[in-house]
């Protein structure tokens, strides 16, 4: 196995890992889908699940996983935005 290949088997399982994690918080009431946390945490493991998905040219899981980001990145910008309106009041 290559070091490239190495590279996106971790970037996958990686982005299986915390995306499990995530669901695992959500679910027992450590996180609520509104933190950062969360979302970050789905921002992550997509992305790696986006180099995978890729690279084995399972392009329904990449396009999926793209979107997917996309939505977290939304909701951290959106919690962004709460914060800092919040702050100025």
């Amino acid at each position: 196995m290559s070091t490239e290949q190495l590279f996106v088997e971790i970037a996958g399982w990686s982005g299986a890992v915390v995306i499990l994690l995530a669901y695992l918080l959500l679910s027992i009431g450590r996180l609520t889908g509104q933190s950062a946390a969360y979302q970050w945490m789905n921002v992550g493991g997509a992305a790696g699940f986006i180099v995978n998905g890729w690279w084995h040219g399972a392009m329904p899981s990449a396009s999926l996983n793209v979107i997917w980001m996309l939505i977290g990145a939304m909701a951290l910008w959106r919690i962004r935005q709460r914060g800092s309106s919040t702050s100025t009041r």
